[in-house]
């Protein structure tokens, strides 16, 4: 005699309604930026852009296309 499936649904209610909205689970590692390795890399960078010759105008670019200034929590 077969045995019953016990095996949970691919799918979770909660996720569910997702493909009906035309929306697709996505899944991706993303790096750990609480490990040393991380934050070592990201303040080598940080320097080696800092020390640049280009640094000033390179900064003055992120500046000119952040939205910080617009967020109400970022505002004098």
């Amino acid at each position: 005699m077969p045995r019953p499936n016990t095996a949970k649904p691919a799918a979770t209610p909660r996720r569910a309604p997702s493909p009906r909205k035309g929306m697709r689970l996505h899944k991706m590692w993303l790096p750990d930026t609480n490990s040393p390795e991380f934050i070592e890399e990201a303040r080598r960078a940080c320097l080696a852009i800092n020390n640049s010759q280009h640094a000033k105008e390179d900064q003055d670019f992120v500046d000119s296309i952040s939205i910080l200034p617009y967020l109400p929590e970022f505002r004098d």
